[in-house]
């Protein structure tokens, strides 16, 4: 049932002056939780065709069981909605989670107090060009878009919202350079052979404790600094000079008692790396120094069986964290002379540059590294054997001449 009108105009006298607008009450079902009958109304229609026309298609999504009659929920209620379920599935690591909640807070700059209803295709669009404005970064953007087509794709899911506004936009990029241009990517800072054996040795000589087995450890394997910090003893197979990576170290406050130990990203990240002789023996070493420390502080030690742990009165035996060894790398690149840019992550970058340079190929690094799929690990290797193949070329050319 459909009824189209002319709402009462209030204007006083012969000739009306406020343009009354038509309308329309159109029967949508019965509310299931009274059995009364439910019916929509609108108005602000120019004339009673426009009104008996936009009734007709309210009609047609009821009859054809499309209709979704839309919430008045706002962005910022909903979106914390959302991040309750997707947080409940289980299956989404807690740094995730933390991640969609930062860029909850980006979108909600825009959109906070606005019905999500009401919030259009245009809008959401000027709002990522605007973030583009501001100078947030490329990966920030894309984040911001990534959960904001989650958040209204279970508005859609969920009957409360027709159409989702996140549709057809798009991103924007970054300018690209002309280095970019001409087909040149940017690299990542690591050190070359001869550097790297400069910075162990400096960590040997001129390290503070458990600096040298911790960098030779990273250089030799390309582990993460979370999967590091997460090390145990059981993890090493001293007889087959081995290490298996199973979890990664959690702690953004770095409130060193409040660690988490998680699950890796992906599937690929849990790995077995093959260790040689030189690592084994410093991790022996390592090891048996350690004991010590355990023995004096047997009390108050937390002895969870980490590999690389606080020797310090305070908090014996908790992992170290991340930020303690960017800050002891920092400092050792510092006597070094190396380059004061570089973190624990482009020891990872380093790994790949020698492993490249010794002939292995780029599937058994990938796998070496617990990496499914990375482009700066393969921009990496396809920099240094694109240098190995121009190296032959030339020693091919001065062979000849030397004829």
């Amino acid at each position: 049932m459909s009824h189209i009108y002319r709402p009462r105009c209030k204007c006083k006298g012969t000739k009306c002056k406020c343009g009354a607008s038509w309308a329309y009450i159109v029967d949508i079902g019965k509310d299931p939780k009274t059995g009364k009958r439910k019916q929509k109304k609108k108005s602000g229609f120019r004339t009673k065709k426009e009104a008996e026309a936009a009734a007709a298609i309210l009609k047609n999504e009821i009859n054809q069981g499309v209709y979704v009659e839309e919430s008045d929920v706002i962005f910022e209620d909903f979106a914390n909605e959302w991040l309750a379920l997707y947080e409940g599935t289980g299956i989404v690591k807690e740094s995730t989670v933390r991640i969609r909640r930062h860029e909850i807070k980006r979108l909600a700059d825009y959109f906070a107090r606005l019905k999500l209803k009401n919030i259009t295709r245009r809008q959401y669009q000027n709002a990522l060009n605007d973030l583009k404005k501001r100078g947030y970064a490329q990966n920030t953007i894309d984040g911001a878009h990534r959960t904001g087509r989650m958040i209204f794709k279970k508005a859609v899911e969920l009957e409360i919202l027709k159409k989702d506004p996140t549709e057809y936009t798009q991103v924007p990029k970054q300018q690209m350079t002309i280095e970019e241009l001409e087909g040149r990517r940017h690299l990542p800072n690591y050190l070359e052979k001869d550097e790297l054996k400069h910075f162990l040795y400096m960590a040997k000589k001129l390290g503070l404790d458990q600096d040298y087995p911790l960098f030779i450890l990273m250089a030799y394997t390309g582990l993460r600094a979370g999967e590091l910090c997460a090390l145990k003893w059981r993890d090493i197979d001293f007889e087959e000079q081995a290490i298996s990576i199973s979890k990664t170290y959690y702690n953004p406050t770095n409130n060193r008692k409040e660690y988490k130990l998680l699950p890796p990203k992906t599937p690929a990240a849990v790995r077995i790396i093959d260790i040689d002789e030189t690592v084994i023996n410093e991790l022996s070493k390592h090891k048996l120094g350690q004991k010590q420390t355990i023995m004096k502080y047997r009390d108050i030690y937390h002895d969870e069986d980490f590999v690389f742990a606080s020797i310090d009165q305070e908090l014996p035996g908790y992992p170290l964290y991340i930020k303690k060894i960017e800050n002891r790398m920092r400092r050792l690149l510092k006597n070094a002379e190396l380059n004061p840019e570089l973190t624990p992550h482009s020891l990872r970058h380093t790994h790949t540059s020698l492993l490249a340079q010794a002939g292995v190929s780029l599937p058994q690094i990938m796998e070496r590294l617990g990496h499914k799929d990375e482009d700066t690990t393969k921009n990496v290797y396809l920099h240094v054997t694109k240098e190995m193949k121009k190296e032959a070329s030339q020693k091919f050319k001065e062979l000849m001449e030397n004829l």
